[in-house]
């Protein structure tokens, strides 16, 4: 096979398909990278995963641009890596460190490249969603995290390249190889006569995926033979994949599957049954992945049908209704993890982000496993729609940790624990759940000093439109329901 570097020849076939090296010359695949990059003036926005697929498409790129003249490398070209915040601790320094360099060859060879990360909101982690607002763990019904973690941060980094430029075109190490599914995508959205496709979301974008007929070993035989272009090892990727086969592409649609079981996706992933890829790391002895692991498995157990009841409340958290089983089964549908359980598993988070950084080397940087800023967030949700008078958040940080952290203190006041302890006396004589008149009181403290008053009433209407039945109550009404089965009487120590 010709090409441009005299390397990547006699590639073998692989699963009966045909090797793109059989017919197509490297050296004609970066023509072709050459030749759609100086059709227009559109930048590009490369979805870099820092696996194996996304590594060759930038350095197909790199080359092909860089063999370019001077005056025809104008269009700007954007490297973006989504970090979902809880991505596996060994991807993200692996993933940080190659876009420090992908950045610094770029100035030192004058090239278009500019690299850089994008994230969640703050309000959309997975942390404020799961301890914050009670998000189950996710899994194959209800996976509420890619959208919120990986594909809403990099469809705004889109729009706003758009309103900067008018158009871009979204590069991607997409293969067809990789499933029939992701093949039957590709097809969907491809454009006659062109090298690009059309995006899932937005017109003024467009795809290009410029290894979709490379086989897996094509993509190795490649990395293998030719020099990384930014000063890393494609032999230190290639160590990487050991024990752990797949990887986690830039995600731009829910039709991706999940990253579980692989070392570039998130660590709290509860979408697969056993995250082999952990395992085998810590059975390769990385000892300081181990609580992550534990952690991760405490997790995926809330999933366990007969446990659920434990976990989650019986109401909804948007309207507070109780729905019944409708698919054959009898009972109540669990919903939220309960507040309770968050406290506990936010203090399980604390305590395996010091374990872990006692355990891991002094070569590693410290491991923060949930941010400042999520801790705050998950606070204002706790104060503001869980009634938490304790104030939960900063005590169990300064127990766990043995410090403090600048909280907002509100100008008006706040409601304490000891005034709850009269409250709940209060209640009790009266046969009143306490947590209504707290979300009541709560409510009127919010609105106070507002001169329009005229929302409040709407919020009192909708707090009393509420299910405030007790436990024992519902269970008596609805077959197949046992009230123990919804006590959630489990000391911290019992967590798994």
């Amino acid at each position: 096979m010709a090409s441009s570097s005299g390397k990547a020849d006699d590639v073998e076939s692989s699963d009966g398909k045909t090797s793109v090296f059989e017919y197509r010359g490297l050296q004609d695949i970066q023509k072709e990278i050459q030749e759609t990059y100086i059709a227009d003036d559109r930048p590009w926005v490369i979805g870099y995963s820092g696996g194996k697929d996304s590594t060759t498409v930038l350095q197909l790129i790199w080359y092909a641009v860089k063999d370019l003249p001077d005056e025809k490398q104008t269009n700007p070209i954007y490297v973006i890596s989504s970090d979902t915040l809880v991505e596996t601790p060994k991807i993200v320094n692996h993933i940080t460190s190659t876009l420090e360099n992908i950045n610094e060859y770029a100035e030192k060879e004058d090239l278009p490249f500019e690299a850089q990360k994008v994230y969640p909101d703050v309000s959309d982690s997975f942390w404020v969603n799961l301890l914050g607002r009670g998000y189950p763990a996710p899994n194959q019904n209800f996976r509420w995290c890619t959208d919120r973690l990986k594909i809403d941060p990099a469809d705004q980094f889109i729009r706003d390249k758009v309103s900067d430029h008018g158009e871009v075109i979204v590069v991607l190490g997409a293969r067809k190889a990789e499933s029939a599914t992701r093949e039957q995508v590709m097809n969907l959205h491809s454009i006659e006569g062109s090298n690009l496709s059309r995006h899932s979301k937005f017109a003024s974008a467009y795809v290009y995926t410029p290894i979709e007929d490379w086989l897996v070993d094509d993509v190795w035989t490649y990395l293998l033979q030719n020099e990384c272009p930014w000063g890393k090892n494609n032999r230190d990727l290639a160590a990487l994949y050991q024990e752990a086969d797949d990887e986690c592409p830039m995600v731009i649609d829910t039709n991706t599957p999940s990253c579980g079981n692989s070392r570039f996706g998130c660590w709290t992933c509860t979408v697969v049954s056993e995250d082999k890829a952990m395992e085998n790391m810590v059975d390769g002895g990385e000892d300081w992945m181990k609580p992550l692991l534990d952690y991760r498995n405490l997790l995926k157990e809330t999933q366990d049908p007969d446990k659920k009841p434990m976990y989650r409340e019986m109401k909804g958290r948007k309207h507070g209704y109780i729905r019944e089983k409708n698919n054959g089964g009898t009972g109540v549908i669990p919903r939220a993890y309960k507040l309770e359980f968050r406290k506990h598993l936010l203090r399980k988070l604390l305590e395996t982000q010091k374990q872990v950084n006692e355990l891991r080397g002094d070569e590693m940087d410290y491991l923060e496993l949930i941010q400042e800023e999520e801790l705050r967030e998950i606070r204002r949700l706790w104060r503001q729609e869980e009634a938490d008078w304790e104030d939960s958040v900063p005590r169990i940080y300064n127990e766990v940790m043995d410090d403090e952290l600048e909280w907002t203190k509100d100008d008006l006041g706040t409601f304490t624990e000891e005034e709850a302890a009269v409250l709940e006396d209060v209640c009790e004589a009266h046969d009143i759940p306490p947590k209504l008149i707290k979300r009541l009181l709560d409510t009127e403290l919010q609105h106070h000093g507002m001169k329009r008053r005229a929302a409040i009433y709407d919020k009192i209407d909708k707090i009393f439109r509420e299910d405030w039945r007790s436990i024992q109550e519902v269970a008596a009404e609805i077959d197949g329901e046992e009230p123990e089965r919804w006590e959630y009487d489990l000391e911290y120590e019992d967590l798994a």
